[in-house]
């Protein structure tokens, strides 16, 4: 049977692409390999993690320390147990609402590997060796990413896990070892130091999360020193050995860290390797990584798109949404507005840290006149009541046309804060904005308006 879109797998990007097709009046076909739907974004990435994150800080009572001290806790002995509950719960939840959105929008799916055959042919095998053939009009390649793993670290599900695995723990490590600092890396790093676990986090660069203000990664650094982790940067890996009573992690300046279990992240790499993208012409990168046009996604091969992680930064569930929605209105020749120059990052780390617009090194490159204002969220009765006694929102603003140029958030509640200022930065919305309208009272969105008069303090009336 012939399609109108062939979607290669139903992560977020595979899925938007699909229902978007169906609601286009279009025959839509997905097909993963998976046990189930949902891509790596369901069953071992974003979803499961932030699950895990939620768990462990409700079980934990991390929120409430601010108030009972350090040594408080909910449940006293929390087992893997405990956070596998709520994870099967949450995927099977997940799962349920994807499988009737397909339904309800007649999107058709299948479980198979595919191979391209040519620019409008694909074949399918199923696990049974059922092998068949389709065509399609156009396709989406949608394949997500896994964690890259090289051939010299040992990896035995036992010492040594990579970031899919870590979700299979048979028990708490009472010590942990985390190689790479970038979003995966912080997030299960913190998380695990919020169980109590002792952590050590190894980066070989001097910096972590470039992406992001570094006034609010010097924070969370000392956030995470602060609370007990061990912060190697600077720090590149000789040699992982898995021991029989521990792991070893060898550095090159000589250094031997031991720990129960390593977690190695740095880095991941796209699913392409059989779906036979020599045989269409379209190259991909060392990481798995194909390119494409920014605007409509399309591969070198003008019918084939590519969008989500393995299309690259910025690798956000968010993103790619948007991404495979885009790729199919480009394909069935629906005309887009051009999208928001801004997008909000959330890293989900513990404290939360949240990002829009321009950082502080961004505008101090383009030499545009700047302030600043900043709002400590134990400034805010709301803090107060919640016993944060940590995390803070930045806001930058042009002195020259007073509009909000980027909003950086650290703390609780990060990533649901930061829509206010993404609003208004795509609304053009200035410091008078801040300023002159009122916010709830109690809550943390009211950092806004103390970080606005904080500025306009300095910037005066205009």
């Amino acid at each position: 049977m012939d399609y109108d879109m062939l979607v290669i797998g139903s992560g977020p990007s595979g899925r938007r692409a699909a229902v978007q097709s169906a609601k286009l009046g279009k025959s839509a076909l997905v097909v993963d390999r998976g046990r189930r739907l949902g891509g790596v974004s369901v069953h071992t990435g974003t979803i499961p993690s932030k699950t895990l994150r939620e768990t462990v800080l409700n079980l934990s009572g991390w929120r409430e320390r601010g108030f009972y001290g350090r040594g408080y806790r909910v449940k006293q002995d929390i087992s893997v147990g405990d956070l596998v509950e709520r994870l099967h719960k949450t995927l099977d939840h997940e799962v349920e609402v994807l499988q009737h959105q397909f339904m309800r929008n007649t999107v058709k799916s299948a479980r198979a590997d595919v191979k391209f055959l040519g620019p409008n042919k694909v074949s399918l095998t199923t696990d049974t060796g059922d092998y068949s053939e389709v065509g399609f009009a156009n396709a989406l390649i949608a394949v997500g990413t896994r964690p890259h793993r090289p051939r010299d670290v040992p990896f035995d599900r036992t010492r040594i896990f990579d970031s899919d695995e870590m979700l299979e723990l048979d028990r708490l490590p009472r010590t942990l070892t985390v190689i790479g600092a970038g979003v995966i890396g912080v997030e299960y790093a913190t998380i695990f130091s919020a169980l109590d676990v002792p952590v050590t986090l190894v980066e070989p660069r001097n910096s972590i999360l470039d992406f992001v203000d570094r006034e609010i990664v010097d924070d969370f650094i000392h956030q995470m020193r602060d609370r007990g982790m061990t912060i190697r940067l600077g720090s590149a890996v000789k040699e992982i050995r898995s021991k029989p009573d521990a792991a070893e992690v060898e550095l090159t300046d000589g250094r031997t860290i031991r720990s129960e279990v390593v977690l190695y992240a740095a880095g991941r790499t796209g699913n392409v390797g059989s779906l036979g993208l020599d045989v269409v012409g379209i190259d991909a990168d060392s990481r798995g990584r194909i390119k494409v046009d920014p605007q409509s996604f399309q591969t070198s091969v003008p019918n084939i798109y590519a969008a989500g992680d393995v299309i690259g930064f910025p690798s956000l569930a968010s993103t790619s949404m948007e991404q495979g929605r885009v790729a199919a209105c480009h394909a069935f020749g629906v005309p887009l507005p051009p999208p928001p120059e801004t997008f909000p990052y959330g890293i989900y780390a513990v404290p939360e840290i949240s990002t829009v617009g321009q950082s502080e090194e961004q505008v101090r490159e383009s030499g545009a006149a700047y302030e600043v204002g900043v709002a400590r969220f134990r400034e805010t009765s709301r803090g107060h009541i919640m016993g944060v006694n940590t995390g803070f929102l930045k806001l930058l603003f042009s002195i020259e046309t007073r509009r909000l140029l980027g909003a950086h958030i650290i703390g609780e509640g990060a990533t649901e804060l930061i829509h206010i200022g993404q609003a208004v930065i795509n609304l053009g919305g200035t410091v008078d904005f801040f300023v002159n309208n009122t916010f709830n009272y109690p809550t943390l969105a009211e950092a806004y308006k103390i970080a606005g008069l904080d500025a306009w303090n300095r910037m005066g009336r205009g």
